[in-house]
Parts: C-alpha cells; sequence; structure tokens
C-alpha cells in the first residue's frame, strides 16, 4: 500500500480505505479464482495496481467520462483506475465469466458505485465510451479493429478519444501500421522501481 501513496499522495480517506481493503479481497478470491499468478500475489501492488495506475500519469480523466476496460480479468487495470477516478463509469469487460464475478465482487465490496461489469466478447460490446483501457495480450492492431465501433465521436477530455493500453518490451514493430496516431510512454520515468524499466503506456487515437 506503500507504493501507492508514494505516487499518488493525495489521495482521499475513502480512496486509502479502498485501495488498501485490494489486499485481502484478491488473496482470498485468488484462492478460488485463479485471477493473479500465485507467485505473484504478493506483487499485487507494485505489479497490478501501480502498473494499472501508470494510465492516470498520461491523462486525468475528466468527470463523466465513460471508459471501457477490455479483457479485465480480475479487475486490471479498471478497478483501480475506477477508485483514483471516482467521476469516472468504468465498464470492465471479459470474455471468462469466472474473472468477471471477481472483479464484480471486489468492485461491489470496496463500494465502487462507477463499476459495471460484463461477461462477453469484446465483438458482442456495442456501447460507446470515450476511451478503451486495457493491459493488452493482443497485438494493437488487432486490439484496434475490435475497439473502433466502442469510440465516441464527442471529445471532453484533453486526449482525444482513444485507445490506451499497458504494454511491455519492444514496441518498434508492432505500432508500425498506426504510429502516425500513436504515443508511448515509458513507466519508467514515472516509477523507479525494476518492474516498470520495460513497462508503457500505449495511448493510440481513434478518429470516427
Amino acid at each position: 500500500m506503500d507504493i501507492i501513496l508514494k505516487y499518488f499522495p493525495n489521495l482521499t480517506e475513502t480512496q486509502k480505505q479502498q485501495f488498501a481493503a485490494l489486499y485481502d479481497l484478491y488473496t482470498d478470491w485468488n484462492s478460488k479464482i485463479n485471477v493473479i499468478s500465485r507467485k505473484d500475489i504478493t506483487n499485487l501492488y507494485e505489479h497490478h495496481i501501480l502498473h494499472s495506475l501508470g494510465i492516470a500519469k498520461i491523462i486525468q480523466f475528466k468527470p463523466g467520462t465513460t471508459i471501457m476496460d477490455l479483457g479485465t480479468g480480475g479487475g486490471f487495470p479498471g478497478i483501480p483506475l475506477a477508485i483514483l477516478f471516482p467521476d469516472t463509469h468504468f465498464h470492465l469487460v471479459d470474455s471468462i465469466g469466472k474473472k468477471v464475478k471477481v472483479a464484480t465482487e471486489i468492485a461491489h465490496a470496496i463500494g465502487l458505485t462507477n463499476v459495471t461489469t460484463r461477461h462477453c466478447r469484446a465483438e458482442e460490446e456495442k456501447e460507446l465510451f470515450d476511451f478503451v483501457v486495457s493491459r493488452a495480450v493482443m497485438p494493437l492492431t488487432d486490439l484496434l479493429k475490435i475497439v473502433r465501433k466502442n469510440i465516441k465521436k464527442e471529445q471532453q477530455n484533453a486526449l482525444p478519444n482513444g485507445l490506451i493500453c499497458l504494454k511491455g518490451g519492444e514496441l518498434e514493430k508492432e505500432i508500425l501500421p498506426v504510429k502516425h496516431q500513436t504515443v508511448i510512454s515509458d513507466l519508467k520515468d514515472f516509477f523507479s522501481e525494476e518492474f516498470f524499466e520495460t513497462k508503457k503506456v500505449v495511448y493510440v487515437t481513434i478518429n470516427r
């Protein structure tokens, strides 16, 4: 929990309590439904929660913004971001029902009223959002094909509407087809821990 306060020192008491509650909740759920590698659960705050909050280092979502978290798994990056931005609505989508159940239960347990969840494939979700966020395992171009239909035309944030995903490693080839509309930010510029050395936030503008 200290690592969150190190980089986000201005949290309200409610936000601190919500972040603090996540460890026991995820440890409990993870013993029943494996949403985080068993070896990695002790690194929950650094590898999952702070990593998710990396998105907040490139954009501060305005109140009323709507966001879809695609392939949310157990709620990343959606749940940490929903705690940080209580006036922004997050819609968490995953194709694996038991993972959606974990995300739903945890959001409910910590009193998040700005989160909805849905068990479906990304192609089935037809709602419109300002942004789609993802801890992406899928290649960027494939992800863009799926989410283009979900991006609103109307803009309300400092960055134009689009896709924001957390990725690692070498991305030069992957972003080549969309290079002109892509900005890559290194998380090592914001977080000093070794884990973030190769981690990046990839933002792609999507014009409809």
